[in-house]
């Protein structure tokens, strides 16, 4: 595949709102509401603060995203990138597109001098995305997230 990644302008918000849509309803059978998906993807797109999406695409067609936000760690004095909302079409699975997103925010990261490190979470019964994380060389963290919704 000649899959190539660049970083997501706001012309991509329609793909990526798909992909998020699709996303929450594969791992976590949840349904977003689009006006809302919509602000964040948006805000997401046109304040770097927020983070950054990043897409993969063969022949101008957009195959997966992927996003990082970012965590300061004072015990390390240094920044987490953490990758959030990762997602590839279907019939693009398992053809190193994911590979190539992750290789990408990996040299990103290492070459941003205040980056420590990456993190990720994924569903406890997402067995497929954590092989992935596993090939990838990501390790588990010994860490549980906790949340509390709505505030």
């Amino acid at each position: 595949m000649g899959v190539s990644v660049r970083r997501a302008a706001l012309a991509d918000a329609p793909v990526i709102m798909e992909f998020n849509l699709r996303l929450a309803q594969e791992t976590e059978n949840k349904v977003l509401l689009p006006d809302v998906l919509r602000a964040g993807v948006t805000a997401g797109l046109t304040d770097a603060n927020k983070g950054y999406y990043f897409v993969a695409e063969e022949d101008g067609i957009v195959l997966g995203m992927i996003m990082v936000t970012f965590e300061w760690s004072d015990w390390r004095n240094g920044w987490f990138w953490w990758i959030q909302s990762v997602y590839v079409r279907g019939d693009a699975r398992r053809k190193g597109v994911f590979r190539r997103l992750y290789a990408h925010v990996y040299q990103c990261a290492r070459e941003t001098s205040q980056v420590i490190g990456l993190r990720l979470y994924v569903e406890k019964h997402n067995l497929p995305a954590q092989q992935a994380y596993f090939q990838s060389g990501m390790k588990e963290a010994g860490y549980l997230v906790f949340e509390r919704l709505p505030l």
